[in-house]
């Protein structure tokens, strides 16, 4: 049994796929987590291999509980609001808390029994993993992730009307690729995508903390201005990333060119090592984001890994 397997990961675009050969899944708002179950124990690890077990020991018990001598899971733990809609920013409080309020979806697996599924259709493994889940109790925090076949784009607007994130088409005979594949398809009712944080203002209106976070995308191993996102944030936030933040203070921008935008002539600098999640309207054509507004820290991703993310 391999100790980690990296992800997959879906390819951005415009509208679903069209045919009776795509399955269509929810797009779910919260961490991506790789879950292994190997002789009663359980380990949860990031998309960029970071060990997270430690953060989710509810979910580990439940995990124990499943008729399974070892597996290794593939989903998406999220945390909902009063409508039951997946919510990041109460994912992100509740980390501080503990995972009581968690809920662990489904959507595929990878391995079972000594058995390495990665090459079997998808559609066989998401059977076998409804199967495997049928005999969870309704209070237990895991859940099947289920689907539809074919009316993608029906869909989609209906995701869309319930205010939830995106949807994932995934074709429905295709292997578990650990990479960026276009057997997975990815498409996002708005636009929202995660930054590297290159600095900070000082606010001139009194906000504790901060005024706005600098946001950068790396391009071909440079970092590449990307505006300014000075909402979203409680006041809690604000003083506690500004604790963070100055941890990596620098006396030059990281940036590689720097806009003639007034509002970067008192920025303080610094290293980027943190990466935040950022919902916004539009791209300008000078390639920044209109109208952004903070979402939460994404402990889970690499600054490097980080890049203008454009539907192809």
């Amino acid at each position: 049994m391999p100790e980690f397997i990296p992800p997959q990961l879906a390819t951005l675009q415009g509208e679903p796929p069209e045919g009776a050969e795509w399955l269509h899944e929810l797009k779910f708002d919260g961490y991506r987590m790789i879950c292994h179950l190997s002789n009663g124990q359980v380990r949860f690890w990031s998309r960029n291999k970071k060990d997270w077990t430690h953060k989710f020991p509810r979910l580990g018990k439940a995990i124990k509980e499943l008729p399974l001598r070892n597996a290794i899971l593939d989903g998406e733990v999220v945390a909902v609001d009063e409508k039951g809609r997946a919510s990041f920013q109460r994912l992100q409080q509740g980390l501080k808390l503990g995972d009581a309020n968690f809920i662990l979806h489904f959507f595929d697996l990878i391995y079972l029994n000594d058995l390495n599924l990665t090459r079997t259709p998808l559609i066989e493994r998401k059977r076998v993993l409804a199967e495997l889940l049928e005999s969870v109790p309704k209070k237990s925090p895991l859940r099947y992730s289920d689907h539809v076949t074919g009316n993608g784009l029906k869909f989609f607007k209906q995701a869309c009307q319930y205010g939830i994130e995106g949807i994932v088409s995934k074709l429905a005979d295709s292997p578990y690729e650990s990479t960026r594949s276009r057997s997975w398809i990815k498409v996002k009712c708005i636009k929202r995508q995660e930054f590297v944080i290159a600095g900070y203002t000082i606010s001139d209106k009194g906000f504790p903390g901060f005024g706005a976070l600098v946001l950068a995308v790396y391009d071909k191993g440079k970092l590449i201005y990307a505006g300014r996102a000075g909402t979203g944030f409680s006041i809690q936030q604000r003083l506690d990333l500004r604790k963070k933040l100055d941890q990596n203070i620098r006396s030059s921008s990281p940036i590689a060119v720097l806009p003639k935008d007034p509002g970067l002539k008192n920025v303080v600098w610094v290293t980027p090592k943190l990466v935040g999640e950022v919902a916004f309207t539009e791209w300008t054509d000078d390639g920044s984001v209109r109208h952004p507004s903070f979402q939460g820290l994404r402990e889970d991703k690499k600054p490097k890994d980080v890049v203008r993310e454009e539907p192809s």
